[in-house]
C-alpha cells in the first residue's frame, strides 16, 4: 500500500514538473491537447488528442451534465400521465428514469476519471518530447510510430481491444452492481413506473440482522455455512475421486482402459442442463429410484431405520433438507470426478519415473509412493486449479438450481421471508431475489459479500500456495 501512494505521489510530481518546466507548447497543452504535438510535427498525433478533448467535452455536455447534476437524489419527477392541452390527451411526462441516472452518471464519472488520466499522462508525454527535440535526438513520425505499433509495441495493439472489452461487460457492470446495493432498488422502487434513492449503508445493516419480519441476518447465515459447506465436499471429493480414479485406470493391472476412460467421458459430454434435469426426474418423490427402492424395499427398511420420517411412503431424494444436501453432493461427484480424472491422468503420466523407481528400490509400498510422492508432486502441479474450482464450487449455480428447482420448498419460514431454501447457495439466493422478487438491492449487498468471500479465500490460498520453493522438490 505504501508503494502504491509513492507511486501516486511520483506521477502527480512527474506532472508537476512537466508543466512548470516545459515550455509555451507544453503549457498550451494544458488548454488544447495537440499543440505539444503539432509543435514537434506530429500532426497525426495531434489531431488524435485533440478530437478525445473535444469528444470528452462533448460527451459530457450532452450526457455528464444533465445525469451527474441528477445523480445526488437519482431523480425527482415521477412517471405520472398528465392532461396535455395542446393536444387535448393524456400523455406521459418528462420523468426521470433513476436507473439511467445511475448508470450513465457512473459512466460519465468514469469516462471523466480516465480523461484526466490520459489528460496527465499526456503533459509528460510532450514535455519528453520537448527534451528529445532539444536534445537532437530522433522523433518518430506517423509511419514510424504505425510500426511501432505492429513491432516493438505489438502488445499494446493486442491488449487494446481485451482492455476495452473488460471495461465495458466487467468493470462497469460490476460498479453498477456496488452502488445499487446502497438504494433502494427493489419491487416498490421499479424504474420507469417509480424512482429509487440512495439509502447508505442500510441493506448492509439488514444482511446482518434478525427479526420477525425482516429475516435476512438469519438466512444469511443459513446460506453462507451450506455454501461454504457444499464448497469444501464438492471440491475435495472430485478431486480426490479423479486423482484416484485416474490411478486405476492408469494402473498396468487395468484391462480396457480406453472403454474406461471413455466410459467416464461420456458423462461430462451430454451438457450439465440436460444430465442435471433427467437427474433430477430420477430421484424425484415419485421417480423411478423411489419406484425401484419401494420395491426392493430399501424405503421400509430406511424408515425403519429413522432415516425417512414414517408419514411418507417414498425417499424424499431432493425434498428433504438433509438428503437433498447428501444428494447433491453425490450427483456432484459424478459429474465432477471425470473433470478431475481427465486433468490427473496428464500430472500422473508426467511424474518423474526416477522418483518412483528410487522409492520402489529403497523398500516403499504403493501406499508410501502415493503419499509421499504422487499426491504432493499432484498437488504441486493441480493446486492453483483446486484454488479456482473452491471459488467455482461457490458460485456453481448450475447443479444446485437444476435439482432443487421447482422441487425443493422451504417449510422454515424465517427463509422464505427472506426468498431463501436451504439448499440455496448464496449465488442462487441472489438470482431468486432478482428474478423472483425483484429485491436487486438485496441482490448486490449479497454479490458483493461472494465478491470478497472469493477474493479473500483466493488471495489467501495462492499467498499459502506460492510460498517457498516447492519447485526445487521435484527437479
Amino acid at each position: 500500500m505504501r508503494n502504491f501512494f509513492n507511486g501516486i505521489g511520483n506521477a502527480f510530481k512527474n506532472v508537476w514538473l512537466a508543466i512548470k518546466e516545459g515550455d509555451i507548447f507544453v503549457k498550451l497543452s494544458l488548454i488544447i491537447m495537440g499543440l505539444g504535438y503539432f509543435r514537434r510535427k506530429q500532426y497525426i498525433k495531434g489531431v488524435f488528442v485533440t478530437v478525445f478533448q473535444l469528444a470528452v467535452i462533448l460527451f459530457e455536455y450532452v450526457v455528464g451534465i444533465p445525469y451527474l447534476s441528477k445523480f445526488n437524489s437519482l431523480g425527482t419527477v415521477q412517471r405520472e400521465m398528465v392532461f396535455n392541452l395542446n393536444t387535448m390527451k393524456n400523455e406521459v411526462n418528462d420523468f426521470d428514469n433513476s436507473f439511467k441516472i445511475l448508470l450513465y452518471g457512473l459512466v460519465s464519472l468514469f469516462v471523466l476519471a480516465v480523461a484526466l488520466l490520459f489528460y496527465f499522462m499526456n503533459i509528460v508525454k510532450v514535455r519528453n518530447l520537448q527534451i528529445a527535440d532539444e536534445s537532437g535526438k530522433h522523433i518518430n513520425n506517423f509511419r514510424e510510430d504505425a510500426k511501432d505499433l505492429l513491432n516493438e509495441k505489438f502488445h499494446i495493439t493486442l491488449l487494446f481491444f481485451p482492455v476495452m472489452g473488460v471495461i465495458v461487460f466487467t468493470i462497469i457492470p460490476l460498479l453498477v452492481l456496488i452502488l445499487v446495493a446502497f438504494t433502494n432498488y427493489d419491487e416498490t422502487h421499479l424504474p420507469p413506473t417509480t424512482l429509487f434513492t440512495w439509502v447508505g449503508i442500510l441493506n448492509f445493516k439488514k444482511l446482518f440482522a434478525s427479526s420477525m419480519t425482516v429475516t435476512f441476518g438469519y438466512s444469511f447465515k443459513k446460506v453462507l455455512s451450506w455454501t461454504l459447506i457444499w464448497s469444501f465436499f464438492a471440491t475435495f471429493t472430485c478431486y480426490f475421486g479423479g486423482i484416484l480414479l485416474a490411478m486405476f485406470i492408469n494402473n498396468k493391472k487395468t484391462k480396457f482402459q480406453k472403454m474406461w476412460r471413455s466410459l467416464f467421458v461420456i458423462a461430462i459430454a451430454v451438457p450439465q442442463f440436460v444430465t442435471l434435469l433427467l437427474v433430477r426426474n430420477f430421484f424425484a418423490d415419485t421417480g423411478i429410484v423411489n419406484t425401484i427402492c419401494t420395491h426392493l424395499g430399501i424405503t421400509n427398511l430406511f424408515i425403519h431405520l429413522g432415516f425417512v420420517k414414517s408419514s411418507l411412503s417414498y425417499i424424499p431424494f431432493l425434498t428433504d433438507p438433509v438428503w437433498a444436501k447428501v444428494m447433491i453432493v453425490l450427483i456432484n461427484m459424478w459429474i465432477g470426478i471425470p473433470y478431475l480424472m481427465l486433468i490427473a491422468t496428464g500430472v500422473l503420466m508426467n511424474i518423474p519415473a526416477d522418483l518412483t523407481e528410487s522409492a520402489r528400490i529403497d523398500g516403499a509400498n504403493a501406499a508410501q509412493i502415493f503419499k509421499k510422492i504422487t499426491m504432493p508432486y499432484v498437488f504441486f502441479v493441480t493446486g492453483p486449479y483446486l484454488v479456482t474450482s473452491f471459488v467455482a464450487n461457490i458460485n456453481n449455480f448450475n447443479v444446485i438450481y437444476l435439482l432443487t428447482n421447482d422441487v425443493f420448498f422451504t417449510q422454515n419460514q424465517y427463509l422464505a421471508n427472506s426468498s431463501a431454501q436451504e439448499v440455496d447457495l448464496l449465488v442462487t439466493w441472489l438470482y431468486r431475489l432478482t428474478s423472483d422478487e425483484y429485491n436487486y438491492k438485496m441482490a448486490s449487498v449479497i454479490g458483493i459479500a461472494v465478491f470478497l468471500i472469493c477474493a479473500v479465500f483466493t488471495l489467501v490460498a495462492f499467498n499459502f500456495m506460492i510460498k517457498g520453493d516447492k519447485e526445487e522438490e521435484f527437479q
